[in-house]
């Protein structure tokens, strides 16, 4: 990407499909001269007024008028991308935004690739990587709590999280390696201990940030939260019940569900990715044992899993710790087995129960918070492999600083966990990290 930093890139920054309004966008030094080869307004591109929108017509190589559209001129570095930058919205059809493009790109324009101009806004120092990940965090946030995390991520707070452990570690290397350039200034008893106490806030900071993966996970993935349960227990019903509409096929008629269904809804601020699977029992249709098999392995994927059982028929099994228990069909009575049993009661056919299903639902994911303070900060897989490795670094410093060894020993793996820090923001710049991130996002963005 590097390489080409030079080229000014374009691209439909507006989902593919028809609507009101498509916007096309332009990034590099010659972005506006190369809107003005394909625009026509009272001014040239190159002299509107910056953050301005202007009308006028773009036409293409043959002087043909393709569409009226609004321009707005962006400069540098006062811009998305710290480059020039120039937007066109013009009519939300398919054919007309293309054309429009493929006139950009005659005229001198490359085309971007995915999640090229968030890379340019973090080359150009406008963002840190963590900001740069929150851009996609937002785009793709399915509730409103996932949408305010990524929103503080992207206004920085990880980042100053961040930062403030850099500095923590800085000033302990700093400290170390004055020790082995000035060897004749011993360090104390007492400056020994406050260096382990440093190390020790280090390394607390670094397991808070850590503690903070799992609902990450969450707020980025949803939780796979598999129904599952003997045949015509009410599992289906019970999706459908939770979903708010009718999506799975509900029959008196056991074995209905031969396949595996998969929605996502939002409780309580949480994705949840329900799972309504085939019956479990013993069966020799082929169809039944097939459904059963993507059940287990459903099942051993899940990180909830809901066992629907028929309140009105005796305990058949007990369910273990990582499973909600949920007895459906209490309107029926409920059989004596199960007054000692700790389970949801609900009732599918009296639409009863279904709060405190979610509560618990809730509760077993996020220990009963969903508070925005609580899960504003929520770092994702990369950011916990980084953490990760500078927290195993600071330990190393730690014995080497406890068990006597050389200061130059304790230096190294300081070192060690400055650069691990570094690369959750984007310090050390490396062009793999870099491409596994932008790979992910969309063309335009």
């Amino acid at each position: 990407m590097r390489a080409s930093m030079n080229d000014t890139i374009a691209a439909i920054s507006t989902p593919f499909g028809e609507g009101a309004i498509a916007l096309l966008r332009l990034s590099g030094p010659r972005a506006a001269g190369i809107a003005g080869a394909i625009f026509r307004g009272k001014k040239p591109v190159t002299e509107l007024v910056p953050r301005v929108q202007h009308y006028g017509a773009v036409y293409d190589a043959k002087k043909r008028k393709l569409d009226d559209v609004l321009l707005t001129v962006f400069r540098g570095p006062h811009s998305y991308t710290g480059e020039d930058v120039v937007e066109i919205s013009c009519h939300g059809g398919v054919l007309v935004s293309r054309r429009i493009l493929g006139a950009l790109l005659k005229s001198g324009a490359r085309s971007a690739e995915p999640g090229e101009f968030t890379q340019r806004a973090y080359l150009h120092h406008k963002m840190d990587l963590t900001q740069a990940e929150a851009v996609m965090d937002l785009i793709s946030a399915q509730t409103d709590l996932a949408m305010r995390a990524a929103t503080e991520q992207l206004e920085g707070r990880l980042g100053e999280c961040i930062r403030a452990l850099r500095e923590t570690i800085i000033e302990l290397l700093a400290n170390v390696e004055a020790y082995i350039d000035f060897p004749d200034e011993d360090i104390d008893p007492d400056s020994g201990v406050d260096l382990l106490a440093k190390m020790d806030a280090a390394r607390a900071d670094l397991e808070a940030l850590l503690a903070t993966a799992d609902r990450g996970k969450v707020l980025r993935e949803g939780v796979r939260t598999v129904i599952y349960g003997a045949p015509n227990v009410g599992k289906s019903s019970l999706l459908n019940l939770l979903l708010g509409h009718e999506r799975a096929i509900v029959s008196p008629r056991p074995g209905t569900t031969r396949d595996v269904i998969e929605e996502t809804i939002n409780l309580g601020g949480l994705p949840i990715r329900l799972i309504d699977t085939a019956g479990v029992r013993v069966s020799d249709d082929e169809l039944e044992q097939e459904g059963m098999k993507r059940t287990w392995q459903e099942l051993a994927r899940a990180d909830l899993a809901l066992h629907v059982f028929d309140a009105s028929e005796p305990p058949s099994e007990e369910a273990n710790g990582t499973v909600l228990t949920v007895l459906n069909k209490t309107d029926l009575g409920e059989h004596p087995g199960w007054r000692k049993i700790d389970a949801v009661r609900i009732s599918c056919l009296k639409n009863k129960g279904i709060d405190a299903l979610t509560k618990a639902i809730v509760a077993r994911i996020a220990g009963g918070s969903t508070t925005h303070r609580d899960w504003s900060l929520a770092i994702n897989a990369r950011h916990a492999d980084c953490l990760g490795r500078a927290r195993g670094f600071i330990e190393a410093a730690r014995g080497a600083l406890t068990g006597e060894m050389s200061p130059e020993f304790v230096a190294e793996e300081l070192r060690g966990a400055l650069d691990a820090v570094g690369d959750v923001v984007g310090k050390a710049d490396s062009e793999e990290i870099l491409g596994k991130i932008f790979s992910t996002f969309c063309i335009g963005k």
